[in-house]
């Protein structure tokens, strides 16, 4: 048999639900496939415009719409691996592909006599659907904003920029994946460790034992880093850890960023003013529910003038709580906050993050956050050892509706490991869509997290952040595996950029939610619930320096928005740039050498470029959305099927302000968020001039 007859993507799967075969794909098969793929779609392409009858939505852009699919699938696999489980081969064939598959991109969206086709179906489009207009009118601005409208000089341009731009994103994340790896402090002096609690040391022990080292192992994955920087006595390694955090890809190395970032912000601007836009924030919010510039320093300017009187309140109590505990001549610096900030909490509140891991057992979670999933919607998740994984830690779950319908595959990847990216996120390997005859071909969804690992004596105990952060790539997986569409590039998740957080924020508001968590919170050794005390304290602290971190997600929106603004080549130092792009929103600036632009993969490799401030965007969505549930009851079952019917369900097939609105009534405003946050004190205070997104 030929090697290209041993390719698994070349034939239809036999999985389970025609899953991805992970245990017969190699990295060897990738290239191949990829190239047989785009050889499959030049001809659907040439199928298309060689048809001798006059074009029409059917024969052109449902067309368009079904082309390409073993080169989705194959390239699907290559960029999820990528993120979650990469090595130097595939780093290597993926950068090796990235301008070939860039270059036959390009090719199809400036095909001539393609475009002339989707053109003349735009003007003679009659008695189309909802969805159909959505879909018409995504494929020509598709068209259209990939330079199908530039003479050839223009075009050629444009195709240059499009290939680098995919070499520049790849090696970006790659850059910031080895940065992250290559730094391990190996402790053998237990007295240096002063303060970790316990599950810490366990873990940084499990971590040296991995490596064949006595002792304890540091390093910048979540797990450790974060813990580390709240409960470490020691300065000195606090201000080590986070010097080392806060400058990954600035060193003199093959992982320096800072001529990428240079690039990939020219490249873009470039990109954009070649299709006459001014900047490429302009280009990037013409897609997006702000709609313009202006709309999003609106939004970004009213929460500073909201939040940051709060935040500098909150600075100074945790300022006044260290030079209590060190000194009146005390600086505060960046790597002190989080440490003294607990300090401070624990006085108020009487609550550490230690001390709620042992109810928040990862397995608990799970049922209680699928639990959470049938009460709302019906669905019941059975784990399937059958379906293929690309990983150990992987779990594999055939989604049931309530009818006993088969709804979805869900993927669950816990635990950080050297070859997955940093972060958490949700993702898929095949979108929903509705065949020619009517069937339902459902999705195969993923959520890939870097939670705590279990140890040799504990199973993995999360923290109540790390329980918001399942939630929150939860809701984005109900977004994809409840989709209902006809198009698969309308389904699930495939919306406006500024609405996709709403669906996954929502689900945060269950994380401090008594009904929700007495539903799963025991503790691991002796099975007692949650104590209603500690619940009480959840609650009272949830506003804990809301104001602060609002400040920090603010500064990512204002450093994002200008990098994206800029009209003229970038010749700027990149920290200087930074510096000034984010000081009015920085009440604790990091020190001269840290640089977050070059690890910024949000807006440099991922698809938040000028579209940061989105969170933001979603929250004050997800908090007016959520105050229905907690008007009706936080399980109401015609609540939440009328967010599923007209927003979950419904992808990116109609306006998104009509889809909320649908749901909620009326258009969003900013008050639900502010009085959640505690920045309105009362439900009757009114705000005025407050910008509705």
């Amino acid at each position: 048999m030929s090697k290209s007859m041993e390719n698994p993507f070349l034939f239809p799967y036999t999985t389970p639900h025609e899953t991805v075969p992970f245990d017969r794909i190699t990295v060897a098969h990738i290239e191949p496939a990829v190239m047989k793929g785009m050889e499959e779609e030049t001809n659907e392409i040439a199928a298309i415009t060689d048809n001798p009858e006059t074009p029409t939505f059917s024969n052109t852009i449902v067309a368009l719409e079904r082309s390409g699919k073993l080169l989705e699938r194959v390239t699907t696999v290559m960029y999820n691996l990528l993120s979650a489980e990469t090595c130097d081969e595939l780093d290597e064939t993926a950068q090796r592909l990235a301008p070939i598959l860039a270059d036959h991109g390009t090719a199809i969206m400036m095909n001539e006599r393609l475009f002339e086709r989707v053109r003349y179906v735009r003007q003679h489009a009659e008695g189309l659907d909802e969805e159909e207009r959505m879909l018409l009118e995504k494929t020509y601005e598709a068209f259209e904003r990939s330079g199908a409208t530039l003479d050839e000089s223009a075009k050629t341009r444009f195709k240059a920029i499009v290939s680098e731009l995919s070499e520049l994103s790849l090696r970006f994340s790659q850059n910031v994946l080895k940065d992250t790896n290559d730094f391990e402090l190996h402790i053998t002096d237990r007295d240096l460790l002063g303060g970790l609690p316990e599950s810490q040391l366990e873990q940084a022990e499990a971590a040296a034992r991995e490596k064949g080292l006595d002792g304890w192992l540091l390093t910048l994955h979540a797990p450790c880093y974060q813990p580390f920087m709240m409960y470490a006595d020691n300065r000195e390694l606090r201000r080590r850890l986070y010097m080392a955090y806060n400058t990954k890809c600035t060193h003199d190395n093959e992982s320096n960023n800072f001529d990428v970032v240079r690039r990939i912000v020219d490249l873009k601007r470039e990109k954009a003013q070649l299709l006459g836009y001014d900047n490429y924030a302009q280009y990037a919010l013409k897609r997006r529910m702000a709609g313009d510039v202006a709309h999003v320093y609106d939004l970004l300017d009213s929460l500073l003038a909201q939040y940051k009187p709060a935040a500098r309140e909150e600075l100074e109590a945790v300022t006044r709580m260290a030079r209590e505990m060190e000194g009146e001549n005390f600086e505060l610096m960046p790597w002190d906050f989080a440490y003294y900030a607990q300090k401070l909490k624990m006085r108020r509140y009487a609550l550490d993050p230690e001390m709620l891991r042992p109810y928040f057992e990862l397995s608990k979670v799970k049922k209680g956050v699928f639990s959470l999933a049938e009460r709302l919607y019906g669905l019941t998740f059975k784990a399937n050892p059958s379906i293929p994984v690309y990983h150990p830690d992987v779990t594999a779950y055939e989604v049931f509706d309530e009818n006993g319908r088969f709804l979805a595959v869900f993927y669950a990847d816990f635990y950080p490991r050297k070859g997955k990216q940093p972060g958490a996120w949700m993702t898929g390997y095949k979108e929903q869509w509705t065949e020619a005859d009517g069937s339902d071909s459902r999705p195969h969804v993923s959520i890939v997290m870097n939670f705590t690992k279990p140890t040799p004596t504990k199973p993995a105990l999360l923290t109540l952040g790390e329980v918001e952060t399942f939630l929150h790539e939860f809701g984005h997986a109900l977004h994809g595996m409840l989709s209902k569409t006809r198009f698969s590039s309308l389904s699930g998740t495939n919306v406006f950029w500024d609405f996709v957080e709403l669906p996954s924020q929502i689900m945060e508001n269950f994380a401090v939610e008594k009904d929700f968590l007495l539903t799963f919170a025991r503790h691991y050794e002796t099975g007692e619930p949650l104590p209603d005390d500690l619940i009480r304290r959840i609650v009272e602290s949830r506003n804990f320096n809301v104001a602060y971190a609002c400040l920090r997600q603010l500064s990512f929106g204002y450093l994002d928005m200008a990098y994206y603004t800029l009209t003229a080549p970038f010749i700027e130092d990149v920290r200087s740039f930074e510096t000034a792009a984010w000081s009015k929103a920085q009440l604790l600036p990091p020190p001269p050498e840290a640089c977050m632009s070059v690890q910024f993969g949000h807006i440099m490799s991922g698809g938040y470029s000028a579209g940061y401030y989105s969170y933001k965007w979603a929250e004050v969505l997800d908090a007016d959305a959520f105050s229905l549930f907690k008007e009706k009851g936080i399980f109401n079952r015609e609540v939440a099927a009328s967010f599923r019917r007209n927003i979950l369900s419904r992808g990116g097939t109609a306006d998104p302000m009509a889809l909320y609105t649908a749901f909620r009534g009326r258009q969003p405003s900013i008050d639900a968020l502010l009085q959640r946050n505690g920045i309105l004190k009362t439900d009757t205070t009114a705000t005025e001039n407050q910008p509705n997104p």
